[in-house]
């Protein structure tokens, strides 16, 4: 795949090819996405995921309303916690303060009031979550990711990585052999939240790709 194609299939801008071509290119190598059909499915759930691969970290600048996708934060600390009138954006201490509660305790985070569900927040360009993700990844990809959750946001290679590991294990390569996009999309998000605009994403990966 050369920068002209990855750049038309994520319908990126010539400096977000250039930066992402090797991370790709080098994680789709190691984790056998090695198919028109495989790239395809891979780059679009990505570019979903990563916001056409600008997000490396889980942004909690919800509105008050928008916090219902939590289905742990209370209905009455909605508006406590979400953006407040005049606010662009939600401050980082109430920001993590709703990813303590929607993370907490589960898939190794300890409770709200261990910092875990913040510590553990979606990261790279598969956005991993929660303390068992990140050990199982950083177990796969030879580095600790436990002690340094941030690599994922701050090393493209890494980001692009995690990402490449979480999509084999999850058996998507498989599902995208059989052009089941919609498997692809529950394993990484069960809830197959903003299936139309990763249904779009895989039909213009599609064409370029030429699948």
């Amino acid at each position: 795949m050369d920068i002209e194609t990855f750049q038309r299939a994520a319908n990126l801008s010539p400096a977000l090819a250039e930066r992402w071509l090797l991370p790709i290119t080098s994680a789709a190598e190691e984790f056998d996405i090695n198919s028109p059909a495989r790239l395809a499915a891979w780059i679009a759930q990505m570019g979903h995921e990563s916001g056409g691969f600008r997000l490396l970290s889980e942004s909690f600048n919800y509105a008050p309303d928008a916090l219902r996708i939590f289905s742990r934060i209370p209905a009455n600390m909605r508006a406590d916690l979400g953006r407040h009138a005049g606010e662009k954006v939600v401050p980082i201490e109430r920001q993590a303060q709703i990813a303590n509660i929607a993370y907490g305790g589960r898939f190794g985070n300890g409770d709200a009031s261990s910092g875990d569900g913040w510590r553990y927040r979606g990261r790279g360009l598969k956005q991993v979550t929660f303390k068992d993700n990140y050990r199982d990844a950083g177990r796969a990809l030879g580095v600790d990711l436990v002690a340094d959750p941030d690599r994922l946001a701050n090393d493209d290679l890494l980001a692009a990585r995690s990402a490449g590991w979480y999509w084999k294990s999850r058996g998507c390569n498989e599902a995208a052999d059989s052009s089941d996009f919609d498997a692809c999309t529950r394993a990484i998000n069960p809830a197959m939240d903003g299936k139309s605009a990763r249904d779009a994403r895989y039909k213009t990966c599609c064409a370029a790709l030429l699948v």
